[in-house]
């Protein structure tokens, strides 16, 4: 779940890019689709193929591999990266100072749990999240923070669709690194 959209300063408009070129794509690099991948090894194929495509060149994100199909156009990539950068695991404080200064930054968690999946509302506070690198199986989207009467959350946009959740965001609760938001936070330094 990287911060998969794009304005360029030229003409101050969004363009969405697309996840599912990095689904389809970064299999050499390590990432097995749905079956697994890490956002680090998403950074590394884009930084060696000179970008990522749009929603709009490759296509929207499917949730699955599409027939193992890789169709990207070299000449339409955009958000070139020269690198990334690790946030300090476990440190509260600079996931949000990245955020405040970068942008969205990519998130592991535990999302094991019914009570994730079945998210509608609230702050969401599950006592047996894991929160230690390798108990995290799902990648997401940090895009702010924030508190509700006296508790400070985590804004996450997960890739399940608008469908789940609050329009495909949760409020997820900073208290104990609550799933592991804060263990391996990245983002990428743009080109």
């Amino acid at each position: 779940a990287l911060s998969l959209q794009r304005v360029p300063p030229q003409t101050g408009v969004l363009t969405p890019l697309s996840q599912q070129v990095l689904i389809d794509c970064s299999w050499g690099f390590g990432n097995y689709a749905c079956d697994g991948g890490e956002e680090w090894r998403a950074y590394e194929w884009i930084k060696k193929h000179g970008g990522i495509a749009s929603t709009e060149s490759y296509g929207t994100y499917k949730g699955q591999v599409r027939n193992g199909l890789c169709h990207y156009n070299q000449s339409e990539m955009l958000a070139k990266i020269t690198g990334y950068v690790n946030v300090t695991s476990g440190n509260i404080t600079a996931v949000k100072t990245a955020i405040y200064k970068h942008g969205p930054v990519a998130v592991s968690i535990d999302a094991s749990h019914k009570t994730f999946s079945f998210y509608s509302n609230g702050i969401y506070y599950e006592p047996k999240c894991a929160n230690k690198p390798g108990q995290l199986d799902h990648a997401v989207l940090a895009v702010g923070y924030g508190v509700l009467q006296g508790e400070t959350y985590w804004l996450i946009k997960n890739s399940w669709s608008t469908y789940w959740g609050n329009d495909g965001y949760i409020l997820m609760a900073m208290k104990d690194n609550n799933c592991g938001v804060a263990t391996e936070a990245t983002y990428p330094i743009l080109a």
